[in-house]
């Protein structure tokens, strides 16, 4: 009898230890299902089967929610950079093609609207084509040459748009720049003659100048040798044939002190005897 007793009394205790971890499993299970994590740098937006949308995201770490009821979606707040190009053409008809870089992020307080109307894919649906939009805007209200001359009035031009646009739709603008700017063939080969024209002309200007300050110089060495001259015709009439004596002996003495640095005169004397006089035995 003790035999049939025992292995009843452990069929007994294997059933509620089996009841107990069954139990355990499900509750683990519901428990494991109610319990999410947010990671740093995002929040979490609660769809609710019930009400929909929550009003309110969730903030970073580990929160409770109501298994098969509500359903959280987790978004990405931080600051992601994108690059726009687009092509377009100014106000005076030149076509200019345009790059931007744009540091964005989803605004925390409209994160709930935004994951209802635009999703997790907000900045693929909205940024290109208001970017695109903006540029196209803008650019036509400058022309070509105000665009390289201005550049940084285009800039915040194009940033004060974009602001307000994006705005709408509840994206945050952290930087907008325009990394890029070029233009057609046609006009940057007029840019290139416009250089070249300009060189010319700056040489050409110089020319001229350097002809007026010969001309001048000109002048100035003519009216002194016309008042040298006329100086020395005044000694002339004063002091008659003293002062053409004066100027021949100076001559004369700048002609001398020439030839005694010169290796190649030799010196003969004045009474024709070529004969050097020996002293006799």
């Amino acid at each position: 009898m003790a035999v049939p007793e025992s292995a009843a009394l452990a069929a007994k205790v294997l059933s509620n230890v089996m009841r107990y971890a069954v139990g355990l499993g499900v509750g683990a299970s519901v428990l494991q299902t109610s319990l999410y994590t947010v990671d740093g740098g995002e929040r979490a937006v609660i769809f609710d089967r019930f009400r929909g949308i929550l009003p309110e995201n969730v903030g970073e770490g580990t929160h409770f929610r109501i298994p098969w009821v509500q359903t959280p979606n987790i978004m990405d707040i931080r600051t992601r950079p994108r690059s726009i190009s687009s092509v377009t053409g100014t106000k005076d008809l030149q076509m200019v093609n345009m790059s931007l870089r744009i540091l964005s992020k989803p605004s925390e307080t409209k994160l709930p609207q935004i994951f209802q109307s635009l999703g997790n894919d907000w900045e693929e649906r909205v940024l290109p084509s208001i970017g695109n939009e903006v540029v196209k805007a803008t650019v036509a209200q400058y022309n070509a040459e105000q665009l390289l001359t201005q550049r940084d009035k285009v800039s915040r031009a194009v940033r004060d748009s974009l602001l307000a646009r994006a705005a709408d739709f509840g994206i945050v603008l952290e930087d907008v720049a325009i990394t890029h700017l070029s233009f057609g063939t046609e006009f940057t080969r007029a840019v290139e003659m416009k250089q070249v024209a300009e060189q010319d002309a700056e040489r050409a200007k110089f020319v001229v100048m350097k002809a007026e300050q010969e001309r001048n110089a000109a002048v100035i060495r003519a009216e002194g040798e016309s008042e040298s001259a006329k100086l020395i015709s005044e000694a002339t009439k004063t002091y008659g044939a003293g002062m053409l004596e004066l100027r021949r002996i100076e001559a004369a003495k700048d002609i001398a002190e020439v030839l005694s640095k010169s290796r190649n005169v030799i010196y003969m004397p004045n009474t024709g005897n070529m004969l050097m006089q020996m002293p006799s035995n």
